[in-house]
């Protein structure tokens, strides 16, 4: 299996199944190109594996996982990284029997919605059937655990970021300041910071999962902060590294910048951003752009929009094909899944987005670094 690092400069590796064999079982990340110096601690990482910990709420998956994290290398005796590779395990402790018995009663049928079609059809008969393996959800606790170390060298810089869920089936949170939204973060199971319209999602979520069915939704993600002149013209806009990362996380299957879609129904003079001046810095009248133009950040506030899919797991029942008899059968699994995944994803997305941000900022500045370029137009 090819495709398990993601970054150049600052880059993280990440291995683990969603059951693994047998106690002792779990998943790991391998970050490479942290500065040494920083307080690291496994309360640290912590905080921001308990976003996405499974097990919490109604609108979870009811499986078990404490997600604790270890940090078993990258750390000198005074808990500051030493500039190594940072190791850090999170071991799976509710990988029951009984749970294995039931993917393994339908592991030989393509599953409507997930990668069990394409698994067989990549790695055969081997590919892992116990809880979607790699592809499941539980692969992106490793996303979050190099995220979190991502984060720490963002604060030092000052820049800040939140996910957060803005739509889910039909019900839509009103629009609203970065400072308003970071207000309510986290300050109810969906995560919405609209109150009013995350109590209606919560409802109707909970209506779906009472039918056997999952609901998909919208997670909003907003970074200040962003200095002006991250991302490359060509290959590498700072808007293609950022889908590359958020579309790398399983379910998504949406991204979009600033308008984003509206902007096939605009006029060139409704879409551009159009200059001023605030306290002798050049600033943007509006942002349509997103806070990146020619891939290149602008210094403004980074806006996108994430469509999650409904969690493909569902309790009724589905046409499906066994690929041993290759005979059609009908699949209806009761495994355990999330009604939806809005709830937990923004955490992964926040991980992934801050990986990338740390990437960019030291390919930015090594670039600088050698090129010791005179520009007098930086400080504007």
């Amino acid at each position: 299996m090819l495709g398990n690092t993601f970054g150049r400069l600052f880059r993280i590796t990440t291995v683990g199944e969603s059951y693994g064999i047998g106690k002792g079982s779990g998943l790991a990340v391998i970050v490479d190109g942290v500065p040494p110096g920083l307080k690291l601690s496994d309360q640290i990482i912590q905080e921001e594996m308990d976003k996405r910990r499974p097990g919490v709420g109604a609108l979870n998956s009811p499986r078990q996982e404490t997600d604790q994290c270890h940090i078993f290398a990258g750390l000198g005796q005074e808990g500051l990284t030493t500039g190594a590779p940072v190791g850090i395990i999170i071991y799976n402790v509710d990988t029951q029997p009984i749970h294995i018995d039931q993917y393994r009663e339908y592991k030989d049928l393509c599953r409507p919605g997930h990668a069990t079609y394409c698994f067989f059809r990549k790695y055969g008969e081997y590919q892992d059937w116990c809880g979607a393996g790699r592809s499941s959800g539980r692969e992106t606790v490793g996303r979050v655990a190099g995220g979190a170390v991502a984060k720490i060298i963002l604060a030092r810089e000052g820049i800040d970021l939140i996910a957060y869920t803005s739509a889910c089936m039909g019900i839509h949170a009103k629009e609203m300041t970065y400072e308003e939204a970071k207000k309510n973060y986290r300050a109810n199971e969906i995560n919405c910071p609209d109150l009013a319209a995350a109590e209606q999602m919560i409802q109707r979520v909970l209506q779906i999962k009472d039918e056997g069915d999952t609901a998909g939704g919208i997670i909003t993600l907003r970074i200040k902060g962003v200095p002006a002149g991250l991302g490359e013209p060509v290959f590498d806009k700072l808007s293609a590294l950022l889908g590359h990362a958020i579309f790398s996380i399983g379910a998504v299957k949406g991204v979009e910048f600033g308008a984003g879609f509206k902007v096939g129904h605009m006029k060139g003079s409704e879409n551009n951003d159009q200059f001023t001046t605030v306290d002798g810095r050049i600033t943007f009248k509006t942002n349509h752009a997103g806070g990146m133009l020619g891939g290149i950040s602008t210094g403004e506030e980074i806006v996108a929009r994430i469509a999650v899919k409904p969690t493909p797991t569902i309790s009724l029942k589905q046409d499906s094909v066994n690929m041993q008899k290759m005979e059609t059968e009908v699949l209806s699994p009761i495994t355990r899944r999330d009604p939806t995944l809005v709830g937990r994803h923004y955490a992964v997305i926040e991980a992934m987005t801050a990986i990338t941000l740390v990437d960019a900022l030291m390919m930015a500045r090594g670039y600088d670094n050698v090129c010791r370029p005179e520009n007098r137009w930086r400080e504007l």
